[in-house]
Protein backbone atom coordinates (compact mmCIF):
# COMPACT_ATOMS: atom_id res chain seq x y z
CA UNK A 1 0.00 0.00 0.00
CA UNK A 2 1.43 3.69 -0.97
CA UNK A 3 1.64 5.76 2.22
CA UNK A 4 -0.42 9.11 1.36
CA UNK A 5 -1.68 11.56 3.73
CA UNK A 6 -5.38 13.03 3.45
CA UNK A 7 -6.48 14.39 0.23
CA UNK A 8 -8.04 17.34 1.20
CA UNK A 9 -9.94 20.92 -0.50
CA UNK A 10 -7.60 23.29 -0.11
CA UNK A 11 -7.87 25.90 2.83
CA UNK A 12 -8.98 28.88 2.32
CA UNK A 13 -6.21 31.92 2.89
CA UNK A 14 -5.49 32.30 6.16
CA UNK A 15 -1.74 33.68 6.55
CA UNK A 16 -0.67 29.97 5.78
CA UNK A 17 3.16 29.93 4.96
CA UNK A 18 3.73 33.67 6.55
CA UNK A 19 5.91 34.29 9.49
CA UNK A 20 5.86 31.53 12.42
CA UNK A 21 4.37 32.00 15.50
CA UNK A 22 5.70 33.01 18.64
CA UNK A 23 9.31 30.63 19.31
CA UNK A 24 9.48 29.75 15.72
CA UNK A 25 6.07 27.56 15.72
CA UNK A 26 4.27 26.27 12.72
CA UNK A 27 1.28 24.89 15.26
CA UNK A 28 2.51 22.29 17.23
CA UNK A 29 6.47 22.01 15.09
CA UNK A 30 9.64 23.99 15.04
CA UNK A 31 10.71 25.47 18.51
CA UNK A 32 14.59 25.95 19.20
CA UNK A 33 15.28 22.54 20.91
CA UNK A 34 19.34 22.98 21.30
CA UNK A 35 21.75 23.24 24.13
CA UNK A 36 22.37 26.90 25.95
CA UNK A 37 24.85 27.37 23.81
CA UNK A 38 23.74 26.89 20.61
CA UNK A 39 20.90 28.60 21.80
CA UNK A 40 22.27 31.85 21.64
CA UNK A 41 23.74 31.47 18.68
CA UNK A 42 20.61 30.74 16.81
CA UNK A 43 18.70 34.28 18.68
CA UNK A 44 21.89 35.86 17.19
CA UNK A 45 21.25 34.35 13.50
CA UNK A 46 17.36 35.15 14.14
CA UNK A 47 18.19 38.48 15.36
CA UNK A 48 20.76 39.60 12.23
CA UNK A 49 18.34 37.73 9.70
CA UNK A 50 14.96 40.21 10.44
CA UNK A 51 17.40 43.38 10.88
CA UNK A 52 18.75 42.23 7.27
CA UNK A 53 15.57 41.07 5.83
CA UNK A 54 14.16 44.61 6.73
CA UNK A 55 16.90 46.40 5.08
CA UNK A 56 16.48 47.02 1.10
CA UNK A 57 20.46 47.38 0.77
CA UNK A 58 20.55 43.84 2.04
CA UNK A 59 17.55 42.49 -0.14
CA UNK A 60 18.90 44.38 -3.21
CA UNK A 61 22.46 42.86 -2.74
CA UNK A 62 21.22 39.42 -3.09
CA UNK A 63 19.07 40.19 -6.03
CA UNK A 64 22.08 41.25 -7.46
CA UNK A 65 23.58 37.81 -6.91
CA UNK A 66 20.92 35.77 -7.67
CA UNK A 67 20.82 37.50 -11.36
CA UNK A 68 24.30 37.85 -11.85
CA UNK A 69 25.90 35.11 -10.18
CA UNK A 70 23.06 32.24 -9.79
CA UNK A 71 21.28 33.08 -13.35
CA UNK A 72 17.83 33.91 -11.86
CA UNK A 73 15.38 33.66 -12.77
CA UNK A 74 14.87 30.13 -14.15
CA UNK A 75 12.49 29.62 -16.71
CA UNK A 76 9.24 27.42 -16.70
CA UNK A 77 9.49 24.77 -19.44
CA UNK A 78 6.75 23.33 -20.80
CA UNK A 79 7.04 19.37 -21.37
CA UNK A 80 5.39 19.23 -24.48
CA UNK A 81 5.79 15.49 -25.39
CA UNK A 82 5.73 13.94 -21.95
CA UNK A 83 2.78 16.24 -21.57
CA UNK A 84 1.39 14.28 -24.42
CA UNK A 85 1.79 11.10 -23.21
CA UNK A 86 -0.03 12.06 -20.16
CA UNK A 87 -2.63 13.78 -20.92
CA UNK A 88 -1.66 16.94 -19.07
CA UNK A 89 -0.11 20.07 -19.17
CA UNK A 90 3.07 19.69 -16.99
CA UNK A 91 5.62 22.93 -16.52
CA UNK A 92 8.81 22.75 -15.07
CA UNK A 93 10.20 25.27 -12.63
CA UNK A 94 14.27 24.89 -13.44
CA UNK A 95 16.32 25.17 -11.13
CA UNK A 96 18.73 23.01 -12.27
CA UNK A 97 19.61 25.36 -14.64
CA UNK A 98 21.08 28.05 -11.56
CA UNK A 99 24.79 27.94 -10.99
CA UNK A 100 25.59 25.14 -9.18
CA UNK A 101 22.91 22.66 -10.94
CA UNK A 102 20.47 23.32 -8.11
CA UNK A 103 17.94 25.35 -5.98
CA UNK A 104 21.00 25.18 -3.25
CA UNK A 105 22.17 27.96 -4.00
CA UNK A 106 19.35 30.64 -3.93
CA UNK A 107 19.66 29.96 0.33
CA UNK A 108 23.23 29.85 0.51
CA UNK A 109 23.98 33.25 -1.25
CA UNK A 110 21.45 34.71 1.29
CA UNK A 111 22.92 33.11 4.53
CA UNK A 112 26.59 33.81 3.55
CA UNK A 113 25.87 37.50 2.91
CA UNK A 114 24.21 37.24 6.31
CA UNK A 115 27.12 35.80 7.45
CA UNK A 116 29.95 38.36 6.54
CA UNK A 117 27.40 41.04 7.73
CA UNK A 118 27.16 39.04 11.02
CA UNK A 119 31.35 39.36 10.69
CA UNK A 120 31.83 35.50 10.69
CA UNK A 121 34.65 34.66 8.65
CA UNK A 122 33.58 30.33 8.22
CA UNK A 123 30.75 28.90 6.79
CA UNK A 124 29.82 25.35 8.30
CA UNK A 125 27.50 23.08 6.36
CA UNK A 126 25.60 19.96 5.97
CA UNK A 127 25.30 17.86 2.86
CA UNK A 128 23.48 14.52 1.46
CA UNK A 129 23.61 14.50 -2.36
CA UNK A 130 26.60 17.39 -2.59
CA UNK A 131 24.39 20.53 -3.86
CA UNK A 132 24.22 22.28 -0.80
CA UNK A 133 27.77 21.84 -0.21
CA UNK A 134 28.91 22.82 -3.63
CA UNK A 135 26.22 25.85 -3.33
CA UNK A 136 28.10 26.49 -0.11
CA UNK A 137 31.77 25.98 -1.74
CA UNK A 138 31.02 28.03 -4.65
CA UNK A 139 29.12 30.98 -2.12
CA UNK A 140 32.62 31.02 0.19
CA UNK A 141 34.33 31.35 -2.41
CA UNK A 142 32.97 34.32 -4.32
CA UNK A 143 32.70 36.16 -0.67
CA UNK A 144 36.69 34.83 0.53
CA UNK A 145 34.79 32.99 3.42
CA UNK A 146 36.35 29.48 4.53
CA UNK A 147 34.26 26.64 3.80
CA UNK A 148 33.79 23.29 6.17
CA UNK A 149 31.02 20.95 4.57
CA UNK A 150 30.31 17.57 6.64
CA UNK A 151 29.02 14.78 4.25
CA UNK A 152 28.18 11.06 5.38
CA UNK A 153 31.42 8.48 4.33
CA UNK A 154 28.33 6.46 2.41
CA UNK A 155 27.35 9.97 0.05
CA UNK A 156 31.20 10.39 -0.40
CA UNK A 157 31.21 7.58 -2.12
CA UNK A 158 28.01 7.54 -4.55
CA UNK A 159 28.60 11.79 -5.17
CA UNK A 160 32.40 11.80 -5.94
CA UNK A 161 32.04 14.16 -8.28
CA UNK A 162 30.61 17.07 -5.99
CA UNK A 163 33.11 15.56 -3.51
CA UNK A 164 35.46 17.07 -6.00
CA UNK A 165 33.84 19.77 -6.60
CA UNK A 166 33.59 21.27 -3.24
CA UNK A 167 37.36 20.66 -2.96
CA UNK A 168 38.08 22.25 -5.56
CA UNK A 169 36.33 25.29 -4.52
CA UNK A 170 38.07 25.47 -1.97
CA UNK A 171 35.98 23.58 0.80
CA UNK A 172 37.00 21.00 4.00
CA UNK A 173 35.12 17.98 2.95
CA UNK A 174 34.67 15.90 6.41
CA UNK A 175 33.95 12.43 6.08
CA UNK A 176 31.17 11.39 8.69
CA UNK A 177 31.46 7.69 9.80
CA UNK A 178 28.63 7.35 12.23
CA UNK A 179 25.47 5.68 11.99
CA UNK A 180 23.71 5.17 8.91
CA UNK A 181 26.71 7.97 7.19
CA UNK A 182 24.32 9.52 5.76
CA UNK A 183 22.41 12.97 5.61
CA UNK A 184 20.93 12.70 9.30
CA UNK A 185 24.37 12.04 10.77
CA UNK A 186 26.23 14.89 8.83
CA UNK A 187 23.92 17.06 10.14
CA UNK A 188 24.21 16.12 13.95
CA UNK A 189 27.69 16.41 13.22
CA UNK A 190 28.02 19.95 11.90
CA UNK A 191 25.83 21.16 14.82
CA UNK A 192 28.07 19.47 17.31
CA UNK A 193 30.77 21.31 15.40
CA UNK A 194 29.32 24.28 15.29
CA UNK A 195 28.81 24.63 19.36
CA UNK A 196 32.50 25.20 19.56
CA UNK A 197 32.72 27.36 16.74
CA UNK A 198 30.06 30.18 17.27
CA UNK A 199 31.87 33.24 17.68
CA UNK A 200 33.59 33.15 14.21
CA UNK A 201 31.48 30.42 12.06
CA UNK A 202 28.10 30.54 10.54
CA UNK A 203 25.97 27.42 10.35
CA UNK A 204 24.46 27.42 6.64
CA UNK A 205 21.80 24.72 7.53
CA UNK A 206 20.56 23.90 3.98
CA UNK A 207 16.75 23.01 4.39
CA UNK A 208 13.57 23.90 6.45
CA UNK A 209 14.82 21.81 8.93
CA UNK A 210 17.03 22.97 12.30
CA UNK A 211 16.03 25.23 15.44
CA UNK A 212 14.31 28.47 14.81
CA UNK A 213 14.93 30.00 12.95
CA UNK A 214 16.30 28.50 10.29
CA UNK A 215 13.10 26.35 8.56
CA UNK A 216 11.82 29.87 8.33
CA UNK A 217 14.59 32.13 7.20
CA UNK A 218 15.50 29.05 4.68
CA UNK A 219 12.52 28.73 3.77
CA UNK A 220 12.32 33.16 2.80
CA UNK A 221 15.66 32.88 1.08
CA UNK A 222 14.38 30.43 -1.21
CA UNK A 223 10.81 31.84 -1.61
CA UNK A 224 11.73 33.35 -4.75
CA UNK A 225 11.06 29.92 -6.53
CA UNK A 226 7.52 30.27 -5.36
CA UNK A 227 7.12 33.76 -6.47
CA UNK A 228 8.71 33.86 -9.83
CA UNK A 229 6.62 30.59 -10.04
CA UNK A 230 3.89 32.49 -10.00
CA UNK A 231 4.45 35.11 -11.90
CA UNK A 232 5.29 32.85 -15.05
CA UNK A 233 2.10 31.00 -14.34
CA UNK A 234 0.04 34.03 -14.65
CA UNK A 235 1.51 34.61 -17.95
CA UNK A 236 1.26 31.04 -19.60
CA UNK A 237 -1.64 29.72 -17.80
CA UNK A 238 -5.49 30.56 -18.71
CA UNK A 239 -6.70 30.43 -14.96
CA UNK A 240 -3.20 31.84 -13.96
CA UNK A 241 -2.93 29.25 -11.18
CA UNK A 242 -2.07 25.21 -11.92
CA UNK A 243 -4.59 22.92 -10.55
CA UNK A 244 -1.60 20.86 -9.19
CA UNK A 245 1.89 22.52 -7.27
CA UNK A 246 4.63 19.04 -7.28
CA UNK A 247 7.94 19.19 -5.78
CA UNK A 248 9.86 16.60 -4.25
CA UNK A 249 10.37 16.42 -0.14
CA UNK A 250 13.48 15.30 1.80
CA UNK A 251 13.76 18.13 4.70
CA UNK A 252 11.67 20.01 2.40
CA UNK A 253 12.91 23.39 0.75
CA UNK A 254 12.51 23.15 -2.40
CA UNK A 255 8.84 22.30 -1.99
CA UNK A 256 7.87 24.63 1.26
CA UNK A 257 10.06 27.69 -1.31
CA UNK A 258 7.63 26.57 -4.03
CA UNK A 259 4.46 25.79 -2.05
CA UNK A 260 4.94 29.48 -0.67
CA UNK A 261 3.86 30.56 -3.60
CA UNK A 262 1.02 29.55 -4.44
CA UNK A 263 -0.36 28.59 -0.37
CA UNK A 264 -3.39 31.29 -0.58
CA UNK A 265 -4.57 29.75 -4.22
CA UNK A 266 -6.58 27.21 -4.99
CA UNK A 267 -3.83 24.82 -5.95
CA UNK A 268 -3.07 21.41 -4.76
CA UNK A 269 0.38 20.87 -2.89
CA UNK A 270 2.25 17.84 -3.42
CA UNK A 271 4.94 17.19 -1.20
CA UNK A 272 6.34 13.50 -2.86
CA UNK A 273 9.22 11.73 -0.52
CA UNK A 274 11.05 8.44 -1.11
CA UNK A 275 9.22 5.64 -0.16
CA UNK A 276 12.21 4.77 2.38
CA UNK A 277 12.46 8.02 3.96
CA UNK A 278 9.11 9.45 4.34
CA UNK A 279 8.81 11.36 7.26
CA UNK A 280 5.41 13.46 6.16
CA UNK A 281 4.08 10.61 5.52
CA UNK A 282 4.48 8.29 7.71
CA UNK A 283 6.41 10.17 10.94
CA UNK A 284 5.39 10.88 14.49
CA UNK A 285 6.03 13.99 16.24
CA UNK A 286 9.40 13.52 18.05
CA UNK A 287 12.28 16.30 18.59
CA UNK A 288 15.56 15.79 16.40
CA UNK A 289 18.43 18.41 15.24
CA UNK A 290 16.61 21.10 17.31
CA UNK A 291 13.05 21.20 16.10
CA UNK A 292 9.75 19.30 16.78
CA UNK A 293 8.49 17.75 13.52
CA UNK A 294 7.31 14.67 12.10
CA UNK A 295 10.41 11.86 12.10
CA UNK A 296 10.57 8.21 11.67
CA UNK A 297 10.77 6.53 15.01
CA UNK A 298 10.37 2.66 16.43
CA UNK A 299 8.39 2.23 19.61
CA UNK A 300 10.68 3.45 21.94
CA UNK A 301 10.69 6.88 20.05
CA UNK A 302 14.60 6.04 18.88
CA UNK A 303 15.09 7.58 14.68
CA UNK A 304 14.86 4.45 12.34
CA UNK A 305 17.25 4.47 9.30
CA UNK A 306 16.17 6.41 6.31
CA UNK A 307 16.87 5.03 2.74
CA UNK A 308 17.10 6.28 -0.55
CA UNK A 309 18.66 6.29 -3.89
CA UNK A 310 18.61 9.92 -4.12
CA UNK A 311 21.01 10.95 -1.65
CA UNK A 312 18.96 14.46 -0.92
CA UNK A 313 16.10 12.45 0.19
CA UNK A 314 17.86 10.08 2.58
CA UNK A 315 16.14 11.72 5.70
CA UNK A 316 14.41 10.36 8.09
CA UNK A 317 12.61 13.62 8.74
CA UNK A 318 10.68 16.46 7.67
CA UNK A 319 10.68 20.32 7.85
CA UNK A 320 8.48 21.65 11.02
CA UNK A 321 5.81 24.02 8.47
CA UNK A 322 6.10 20.47 5.85
CA UNK A 323 4.23 18.60 9.11
CA UNK A 324 1.97 21.46 9.96
CA UNK A 325 0.90 21.80 6.02
CA UNK A 326 -0.12 18.07 6.34
CA UNK A 327 -2.25 18.13 9.58
CA UNK A 328 -3.82 21.54 8.12
CA UNK A 329 -4.43 19.45 5.06
CA UNK A 330 -3.02 22.26 2.56
CA UNK A 331 -0.31 20.10 1.29
CA UNK A 332 -0.89 16.20 0.34
CA UNK A 333 2.45 13.93 1.04
CA UNK A 334 2.86 10.44 -1.14
CA UNK A 335 5.95 8.26 -1.67
CA UNK A 336 7.06 6.64 -4.69
CA UNK A 337 9.91 4.11 -4.79
CA UNK A 338 13.57 4.23 -6.11
CA UNK A 339 12.02 2.01 -9.21
CA UNK A 340 9.53 4.57 -10.15
CA UNK A 341 12.01 7.07 -9.49
CA UNK A 342 14.76 6.03 -11.66
CA UNK A 343 12.18 5.62 -14.41
CA UNK A 344 10.74 8.90 -14.61
CA UNK A 345 14.65 10.59 -14.70
CA UNK A 346 14.85 8.10 -17.95
CA UNK A 347 11.71 9.16 -19.17
CA UNK A 348 12.14 12.67 -18.80
CA UNK A 349 15.77 12.42 -20.54
CA UNK A 350 14.07 10.68 -23.53
CA UNK A 351 11.10 12.73 -24.06
CA UNK A 352 12.50 16.19 -23.43
CA UNK A 353 15.89 16.07 -23.31
CA UNK A 354 16.23 16.95 -19.77
CA UNK A 355 18.76 14.43 -16.99
CA UNK A 356 16.95 15.63 -13.41
CA UNK A 357 18.29 14.81 -10.26
CA UNK A 358 17.22 11.98 -8.76
CA UNK A 359 15.48 13.84 -6.34
CA UNK A 360 13.21 15.82 -8.86
CA UNK A 361 12.37 12.68 -10.25
CA UNK A 362 10.63 11.59 -7.22
CA UNK A 363 7.95 14.07 -7.88
CA UNK A 364 8.03 13.37 -11.90
CA UNK A 365 7.54 9.51 -10.83
CA UNK A 366 4.28 10.68 -8.94
CA UNK A 367 3.04 13.09 -11.59
CA UNK A 368 3.40 9.68 -13.82
CA UNK A 369 1.60 7.33 -11.95
CA UNK A 370 -0.93 9.93 -10.86
CA UNK A 371 -1.42 10.80 -14.52
CA UNK A 372 -2.43 6.99 -15.13
CA UNK A 373 -4.85 6.18 -12.57
CA UNK A 374 -6.41 9.14 -12.69
CA UNK A 375 -5.52 11.05 -9.15
CA UNK A 376 -4.57 13.60 -11.96
CA UNK A 377 -7.86 14.16 -14.04
CA UNK A 378 -6.92 14.75 -17.68
CA UNK A 379 -6.11 17.84 -19.07
CA UNK A 380 -4.84 19.20 -15.22
CA UNK A 381 -2.36 21.49 -15.25
CA UNK A 382 1.02 20.58 -13.43
CA UNK A 383 3.64 22.83 -11.92
CA UNK A 384 7.17 21.06 -10.84
CA UNK A 385 9.83 22.17 -9.17
CA UNK A 386 12.99 20.54 -10.93
CA UNK A 387 14.89 21.20 -8.16
CA UNK A 388 18.63 20.11 -9.63
CA UNK A 389 19.91 18.58 -12.77
CA UNK A 390 20.95 14.78 -12.52
CA UNK A 391 25.02 15.04 -13.48
CA UNK A 392 25.66 13.95 -9.78
CA UNK A 393 23.28 10.89 -10.03
CA UNK A 394 25.26 9.86 -13.49
CA UNK A 395 26.84 6.88 -11.75
CA UNK A 396 23.99 6.04 -9.55
CA UNK A 397 22.18 5.52 -12.68
CA UNK A 398 25.00 3.74 -14.38
CA UNK A 399 24.74 1.01 -12.16
CA UNK A 400 21.12 0.64 -11.95
CA UNK A 401 20.15 0.78 -15.13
Amino acid sequence: MRNVSPWREPVPPDGTMGEPRARGRFGQYGGRYTPESLAQACREVDEAFRRAWADPGFRGALARLLAVHAGRPTPLTPAHRLSEALGVRLYLKREDLTHTGSHKINNVLGQALLATRMGRRRLIAETGAGQHGVATATAAALLGLEATVFMGERDIERQALNVFRMRMLGAEVVPVTAGSRTLKDATSEAMRHWVGATGDSHYCVGSVVGPDPYPWMVRELQRVIGEEARGQCAAELRTGVPDHVVACVGGGSNAADTFAGFADTTARLVGVEAQGGAGASRGRPGVMHGCRSLFLQDDDGQITPAHSAAAGLDYPGVGPEHAHLRDLGRARYVTVTDEEAIAAAVRLARTEGIVPALESAHALAWVIRAAGDGDLPAGSTVLMTLSGRGDKDLSTLKELL
